[in-house]
């Protein structure tokens, strides 16, 4: 889907708020209510709005503790990572995986009420993953900036891609 500056403007205040009403959002992009409401809906249409949800403090909902840990699988079969991917999905604790090109095959975030629930989660969980050789924890100490917003690239003429 091709994008144009004025569908760049909309993802970028639509991340900032998207709880504002149409009239709003239609304002600050400069856009009048009708077209912004089209825009919005075929950016939804398209896949580029992925979906809209509500932001929680990890502290409110006892998820304070915040710990990285790198799998090394047994092999590199798709047949391995198939079964690896499959059962890491199924761990609720586990926000983020990503398959990964270095040392480790796979970093996954993990958000734990505080040490010993991380060592629960370890136990019922992580330590039964399958094709799992080794595992490496790193606990964060502090988050300095947690991922909100993606960043919305400029928008560029045809001619200059």
């Amino acid at each position: 889907m091709d994008l144009d500056a004025q569908d760049l403007k909309l993802l970028t205040l639509l991340q900032r708020d998207a709880r504002q009403s149409n009239a709003t959002l239609a304002e600050a992009a400069n856009l009048s209510a009708s077209a912004c409401h089209r825009r919005v809906r075929r950016l939804e249409a398209g896949g580029v709005i992925a979906g809209y949800g509500a932001r929680l403090d990890p502290v409110a909902i006892m998820r304070r503790t915040v710990v990285y840990v790198e799998f090394t699988l047994n092999g590199q079969s798709q047949a391995v990572l198939d079964l690896f991917e499959a059962a890491i999905l199924l761990v609720p604790d586990v926000v983020e995986c990503h398959l990964m090109a270095g040392s480790a095959d796979y970093l996954a975030k993990v958000m734990a009420a505080d040490s010993d629930d991380f060592a629960r989660i370890h136990r019922e969980h992580l330590s039964r993953l399958p094709g799992v050789v080794q595992m490496q924890s790193s606990f964060a100490l502090r988050t300095v900036r947690a991922g909100r917003e993606l960043p919305v690239p400029a928008y560029r003429s045809h001619n200059n891609r």
